[in-house]
């Protein structure tokens, strides 16, 4: 036990040594190469500037909005009838053009670009100097989502299943059962992913009892399911937005600055409001869940986090941890055990509830590692195990098949998320059962069989309200950089820039290096300490 702990404290102290270096190069890198440096320092003068991060965030949006809008746009599914505008009017594939190809691609980038860049220096801004108006917050962030309410979904084709599946449970046709395609062809079934065409759902029964409520409501018109999923998301990422703030106010936070960090973080308004992923309705039970504990409410705090569970499983999580914490840290384990039983009955109760409602039964249970049918290099216990089986191959030793490695590698990633869940469950009253709740959220995405953008958002935003040191630089980074994990276009992008007349390639180099280079206003100088900027200067 001695030699691991000594191995433990070894291992800290190497990453705080080159996580430090690491943040220390980034900042001196973009103070130096960014218009950060344009700026003579100057004391912070109020927030009357808000108007200038809010106009050039609805501006990226709308830069994304008009590249995807496009016919032949690489960020969408296309196919006639999917949304109202931007979709084919025939299933019949005509002669793209290259050039609204290549402008496609290189709006939504700029745009991407650009909004990072906004929502960068606000978050830094609002860590620096608390107290901003909430009411303005909440308009900033009505007009950063609205063109993402109106965009085709975008970046991945999951809301069409989930459509589907919600025609399967209004006719009482059993999605832990069977895939969507079932339902025979139809509008609901075209524009399913043939990779789950045949797939059973994962998803918990409050989520299908949802589904299969809209799809009633919609009397069964698939792109209007469509719109009522997405609107279901937009109302989900409103409650994170209110959660989040409760829990910053309980936690004597700015609630500022963690509704920036969750509710207008760009991983959100991008993959849980532009893609309609039903993350956003478990993270924003979550979140609310507990907001509702660390306020004392543990019984409607359990209430609130099995609701989040009966939408996707990790989410249980909040169960535990929130039971463990419930009599505070002096509690003995004996003592726990109370409130862990109160636990159990009411997450029964509760997932009895909504599985009776949904009436299809417990299988989704069955059903929730479906998605390690995905094969992806963005998740590492995957990558490892792609990386062993490829070298072997090298090396002539054919014995041993992909699939058997994944297994193994998988299992193994599982694993080490479960026990340092446990550790982090065990010593979370120390170092913050909440932070502690949100990288044991992380750690389950980081160490799956699969990593999804959208899964990122389980524990960015309990983490917004929570975090302490460097985590609020990973929180940045991944924050960032989440939302380009599989997004398509960059290999058209630099090809088509190799392959194009030399004038298009112009006007796209200038695109992006101008979203790059432009100064974004002299607010973005109270984004770093002044101490810093006069040293940097």
């Amino acid at each position: 036990m001695g030699r691991l702990k000594s191995l433990a404290s070894a291992v800290r102290r190497n990453y705080e040594r080159v996580a430090s270096r690491f943040e220390t190069g980034v900042q001196m890198l973009e103070h130096r190469y960014t218009p950060l440096g344009r700026f003579t320092p100057g004391p912070f003068e109020g927030w009357s500037f808000l108007w200038q991060p809010a106009a050039l965030g609805f501006l990226a949006m709308v830069l994304i909005l008009s590249g995807s809008s496009f016919t032949n746009s690489p960020f969408k599914f296309n196919y006639p009838g999917t949304w109202f505008f931007g979709e084919p009017v025939s299933a019949v594939a005509g002669v793209t053009s290259e050039t609204k190809y290549l402008l496609s691609i290189v709006l939504v980038y700029g745009g991407l670009l650009l909004l990072m860049r906004v929502w960068l220096r606000l978050a830094e801004v609002m860590k620096l100097h608390p107290g901003a108006s909430l009411k303005s917050l909440w308009w900033m962030l009505l007009l950063w989502a609205s063109p993402m309410i109106i965009a085709p979904p975008l970046f991945s084709r999951d809301v069409f299943s989930y459509a589907a599946q919600g025609e399967m449970t209004s006719h009482a046709i059993s999605p832990y059962l069977y895939g969507p395609f079932s339902l025979g062809a139809g509008p609901y079934v075209a524009p399913v992913d043939p990779l789950w065409g045949n797939t059973p759902a994962p998803y918990g029964p409050f989520f299908l009892f949802l589904d299969g409520t809209i799809d009633k409501i919609t009397r069964h018109d698939q792109l209007a399911t469509v719109v009522g999923l997405r609107l279901l998301e937009v109302a989900a990422v409103a409650m994170i937005g209110y959660g989040v703030v409760l829990l910053a106010r309980g936690m004597g936070r700015d609630p500022g600055e963690a509704f920036v960090l969750s509710a207008m973080n760009p991983l959100v308004l991008l993959t849980l409001i532009g893609g309609a992923h039903n993350d956003a309705i478990m993270a924003g039970f979550l979140v609310v869940g507990i907001a509702l504990a660390v306020q004392r409410h543990p019984v409607w705090a359990l209430v609130f986090c099995s609701c989040a569970a009966a939408i996707k499983a990790p989410a249980a999580l909040g169960i535990a941890f929130v039971a463990w914490t419930w009599l505070g840290p002096r509690a003995s384990e004996r003592e726990r055990l109370k409130p862990i039983g109160i636990a159990v009955i009411v997450a029964s109760l509760t997932l009895g509830f909504w599985t009776l409602l949904a009436g299809f039964g417990f299988g989704w249970v069955r059903n929730l590692l479906s998605n390690g049918t995905v094969r992806s290099w963005a998740a590492p216990a995957t990558g490892v195990g792609m990386a062993i089986s490829n070298t072997m191959h090298a090396l002539g030793w054919h014995s041993l098949g992909l699939a058997s490695v994944l297994s193994v590698t998988r299992f193994l990633g599982l694993m080490v998320a479960v026990c340092c869940a446990l550790w982090l469950l065990f010593n979370g009253e120390r170092r913050g059962w909440v932070r502690s709740l949100a990288v044991a959220l992380l750690l389950f995405v980081e160490l799956g069989p699969v990593v999804q953008p959208w899964y990122l958002a389980w524990g960015l935003v309990l983490l917004a309200a929570s975090y302490q040191g460097r985590e609020h630089f990973w929180l940045l980074a991944l924050s960032i950089t989440g939302p380009f994990i599989g997004l398509p276009g960059g290999r058209q992008l630099l090809a088509g820039l190799v392959h194009s007349n030399p004038l298009l390639i112009a006007l796209a180099v200038a695109v992006l290096g101008g979203v790059l280079v432009l100064p974004m206003g002299r607010w973005t100088q109270w984004s770093w300490p002044e101490q810093e900027i006069e040293v940097s200067a």
